[in-house]
């Protein structure tokens, strides 16, 4: 008697086969971050170096207020906290681009995508957990960031525009400082995920918070007031501030949900080339 061997075809899964979980791809994430030592470095130093800003800009502040004009010294008395928080936002938040586009950028420039989506065929879940764990990770260094810049900031500033953390705004301020930057890093690692290319995804953010945006306020009339109001950076950097200011069409959440939903815009385009592109 001749036994039949019927044959599965090629494509057919294999019957319990192991389909990892979110939890672990988030783990999996987790992993290639911090063994990456530049990054973990980058992260320290940045914390650092936004500290020390913050007091050198602070110092200056205080010993040059004879010098300030009446417009500045009032603006500082009336938002002390985004005085503070802004003295050192720019250089936190061009270092958490550059972290943003190199967290997935730098795979396609290396060919370790490959890899990853050889172990998790389904490429959106890995998009997600990639973009939960680097936007987990900056909201704890921007949020550790704020209050240490805030605490040591209020007292340099204490003689001139005096501030603590249980006045009307501040807390709401220091905490969307973290929330900012955590929707800048996703911002940038979602145009990362979208033009593919390190030096051009960082050239392309980059490009986009330091000259578009500045450009944009010089644009005439109420057109130009709106395009320049609803820019993602601009949009978002409303949340640190204590107070709305005379003029602003956004208030600190709306600015901050602006900047939210250009990240999920962006984001989704990113899900959309990752399903249509080969890596």
């Amino acid at each position: 008697m001749t036994a039949t061997t019927a044959l599965a075809p090629a494509s057919a899964p294999v019957a319990g086969a192991h389909r990892p979980s979110f939890g672990r791809l988030m783990l999996s994430e987790w992993t290639k971050i911090r063994s990456v030592r530049s990054t973990v470095w980058s992260l320290v130093v940045l914390v650092l170096l936004t500290v020390v800003f913050t007091a050198l800009f602070m110092q200056m502040g205080v010993a040059n207020w004879d010098r300030t004009s009446p417009s500045q010294q009032a603006e500082m008395r009336t938002d002390p906290t985004g005085t503070i928080l802004g003295s050192g936002i720019l250089l936190s938040q061009l270092a958490v681009c550059v972290l943003g586009v190199m967290a997935i950028a730098s795979e396609y420039s290396t060919g370790m995508i490959r890899a990853s989506l050889l172990a998790v065929p389904r490429r959106v879940p890995m998009l997600a957990a990639k973009s939960a764990v680097f936007g987990l990770l900056v909201l704890a260094v921007g949020e550790l960031t704020a209050f240490a810049s805030f605490f040591i900031g209020a007292p340099i500033l204490d003689g001139k525009a005096p501030v603590a953390i249980g006045d009307p705004g501040v807390l709401r301020a220091v905490v969307g400082c973290g929330l900012y930057l955590s929707l800048l890093g996703l911002f940038a690692l979602a145009a990362g995920a979208v033009i593919r290319h390190t030096a051009a995804s960082i050239t392309v953010v980059i490009g986009f918070v330091l000259v578009l945006t500045p450009m944009a306020g010089l644009l005439p009339g109420s057109v130009g007031e709106h395009i320049y109001a609803y820019l993602p950076t601009e949009a978002g950097f409303m949340i640190t501030q204590q107070h709305s200011r005379a003029g602003d069409l956004l208030g600190p959440w709306q600015g901050l949900g602006v900047l939210a939903l250009w990240t999920a815009a962006l984001l989704a385009l990113a899900v959309v080339q990752l399903r249509r592109r080969d890596a």
